[in-house]
């Protein structure tokens, strides 16, 4: 199992966004439960997101993430994945 850091930029204005929030935050809490997302939120003042996830690779995660309803709505501008070595902290 590898860990990934995953960036959004959005392309949706906030009201867009803010339709769309209840079933994408509905989302992230099955991948919280599975086990799947370690962590996720957005960064301030910026139009973009930050999520950890935890899987066994990076396609794999891909094919997981196309499932975000964010991403079905066509919200996500860019998607950027990498694996990430956590070497301190809760991960470690």
């Amino acid at each position: 199992m590898s860990y990934f850091a995953v960036n959004y930029r959005y392309t949706a204005d906030q009201e867009e966004l803010n339709a769309v929030r209840p079933s994408h935050r509905e989302w992230l809490k099955e991948q919280l439960d599975a086990g799947n997302l370690l962590a996720s939120g957005p960064m301030i003042d910026l139009p973009t997101a930050l999520l950890i996830f935890k899987a066994d690779s990076l396609e794999q995660l891909a094919t997981l993430l196309d499932n975000d309803p964010f991403d079905i709505a066509g919200y996500i501008g860019e998607r950027d994945i990498a694996e990430w070595n956590p070497v301190f902290g809760p991960w470690s």
